[in-house]
């Protein structure tokens, strides 16, 4: 059984909805689902370490978007991991991203490359959506080549649409076949 790490940050409950989509998806299809985030927000959050890195199979991760770029507590996060990377102790993992932002030009895509640039430079292999996936080329709302999206709305309450949670679920049955296969 392979052990997915699903780890996020969530202001307004977009990027944890997904989390629990990938979570979800990686228990129905046999694999162990360790969702952790950066900072405690609820009393049920654990928060991430970097044990839990070094021992997952493989990583999804997910941050809303902060101008373009990952949520500052993710930064920090992955700016403690140096040790990790002179170790080389992620190389060869598979790794995809997934965010949420307020609106359909709000910086989705410019996150998910911002949030896949830790993951290149830790030795992980980057997976993205690929267009086998019917609803990347029918969403009128999230969802991209390089990872699930969610559009939140101007005050943050859009829920996610089927569309959105069918293409989380394709990324989260992606990222365990891979990690099985390399496991």
């Amino acid at each position: 059984m392979s052990k997915i790490l699903i780890l996020y940050h969530s202001s307004h409950g977009s990027v944890a909805n997904m989390a629990h989509e990938f979570a979800d998806t990686i228990v129905s299809r046999g694999g162990e689902a360790v969702v952790r985030v950066f900072e405690k927000r609820q009393d049920h959050d654990v928060v991430i370490t970097k044990q839990d890195l070094i021992s997952c199979d493989g990583l999804a991760f997910g941050t809303p978007t902060r101008f373009g770029m990952m949520a500052a507590q993710a930064k920090a996060f992955w700016e403690t991991t140096s040790d990790l990377w002179l170790k080389g102790a992620l190389i060869d993992k598979p790794a995809c991203v997934f965010s949420s932002s307020s609106s359909m030009h709000g910086g989705n895509e410019a996150t998910l490359l911002n949030l896949s640039l830790p993951l290149l430079h830790h030795g992980m292999m980057l997976l993205g959506i690929p267009y086998d996936v019917p609803e990347l080329l029918a969403t009128e709302m999230g969802g991209t080549p390089y990872g699930a999206t969610h559009v939140a709305g101007s005050q943050n309450n859009a829920s996610l649409t089927q569309t959105e949670i069918k293409i989380c679920r394709a990324a989260a049955s992606r990222l365990l076949r891979v990690a099985e296969k390399l496991t």
